[in-house]
């Protein structure tokens, strides 16, 4: 038996999780390794065989403020999972995103496990913006792979001194089962004349507080203007479900809130307008435009720009991949009702606005990977632990 620990946090490391253990089943199976897989992640990694020693999906934050409230959650169930590690040495350590969480407990392993080998997998995507190299040092000082999903990352981290193989993006395996635009539209029993918007505003519960009122109230001028329109919003977490229901009232928008049909919703789009986040990708690869929102308070942005010299040359996954504006990004003051209406209505609207956004989707979809991207990182995973137990 051999055992492997997987560290991860919020909705989107869960799913990514759920994917690499589907992998790692698969190639366990191949490789005569009986696999048992204890984690911190959510529901979905449990369902997909993970022992789960903490729920972390629901303490994520972006932000210096923001992030206060989940220091202490944080806190605790780190000190669970080092009780754990020390009483249950694990063979591999599988780190997913999960930024400042991570890099602290992978630091503890490396101190107080040396010999355990550690894996990072979908380094956090801070590696684009870090002002400093104090972080991505300590990523090539704790790992001893760092297994990427973007090019460019693959190159950044060589170029840094770990050892890095490419494997490409998951979510092209995860599209595989994707509905079909009609199957979608069937399913959720949208007319084909009907015109389908779908709102991603919250995986984080700070994005309640500055995301969801811009984004409904951008929501509520579309319908004033286009009366056929209606909203699709996928529930992230059930703990949302009320102040979201009410916020739909409150603006009065039609619009209809689904929990587990996310890839139908998106599949059924006319647009997307959306935060940022893993989702930016699943939106893209099913083809539908979408405009990128992101805020964080205003003490948070100061201290970013003016302390942290914080500076990005784009947020979202789209145009990270090519390094080029794919698709809209409004972050911060430039987050306004009236510029996400400006930028959905030139998407819904403009044929040749949305032509663009279609063929630059399909060039971005050439960098991301063949299908098999969770078997080939699980592979890489595998060996590693293979070398270190002696299976040959």
């Amino acid at each position: 038996m051999v055992r492997l620990f997987i560290s991860t946090g919020e909705v989107s490391g869960d799913l990514q999780g759920a994917l690499l253990i589907a992998g790692l089943k698969r190639q366990a199976v191949y490789a005569g390794l009986e696999l048992e897989i204890v984690a911190l992640g959510g529901d979905a990694m449990a369902s997909a065989g993970a022992t789960l020693l903490s729920n972390t999906i629901s303490i994520g934050s972006v932000g210096t403020l923001e992030s206060l409230p989940f220091v202490l959650p944080t806190l605790k169930i780190q000190r669970s999972a080092k009780q754990y590690l020390r009483q249950n040495p694990p063979d591999l350590v599988v780190l997913i995103d999960y930024g400042s969480p991570n890099l602290a407990l992978g630091s503890y392993i490396r101190r107080r496990m040396p010999k355990v080998p550690i894996v990072y997998y979908i380094a956090p995507q801070m590696w684009v913006w870090w002002a400093n190299q104090r972080d991505p040092a300590r990523i090539v000082e704790i790992t001893d792979k760092v297994l990427a999903i973007f090019p460019q990352e693959a190159r950044y981290f060589t170029d840094k001194g770990a050892s890095v193989s490419w494997v490409g993006h998951p979510l092209v395996d995860k599209m595989q089962n994707a509905p079909s635009r009609e199957a979608a539209r069937t399913s959720l029993k949208i007319k084909p004349e009907q015109m389908a918007i779908a709102l991603f505003p919250a995986s984080r519960r700070q994005e309640l507080k500055y995301l969801l009122p811009v984004m409904f109230q951008a929501a509520k001028a579309i319908q004033a203007k286009l009366p056929q329109v209606h909203f699709w919003i996928p529930l992230s977490l059930e703990i949302y479900r009320t102040p979201i229901e009410e916020a739909i009232a409150g603006y009065g928008l039609q619009a209809t809130l689904l929990s587990g049909q996310t890839q139908e919703i998106i599949a059924a789009a006319d647009l997307a307008i959306t935060k940022s986040g893993t989702v930016n990708l699943e939106i893209a690869l099913l083809n539908v435009p979408q405009v990128v929102i992101y805020r964080v308070s205003p003490v948070t942005a100061w201290i970013a720009r003016n302390l942290l010299k914080f500076s990005i040359p784009f947020m979202s996954p789209p145009n990270l991949v090519g390094m080029k504006l794919i698709v809209p990004e409004l972050l911060q003051e430039q987050a306004t009702p009236e510029n996400i209406v400006q930028n959905a209505l030139l998407l819904l609207l403009n044929p040749s606005r949305r032509e663009q956004t279609l063929a630059d989707y399909q060039q971005m979809r050439l960098a991301l990977g063949e299908v098999g991207v969770c078997d080939r990182a699980a592979v890489e995973i595998l060996q590693l632990i293979a070398k270190d137990v002696g299976v040959s």
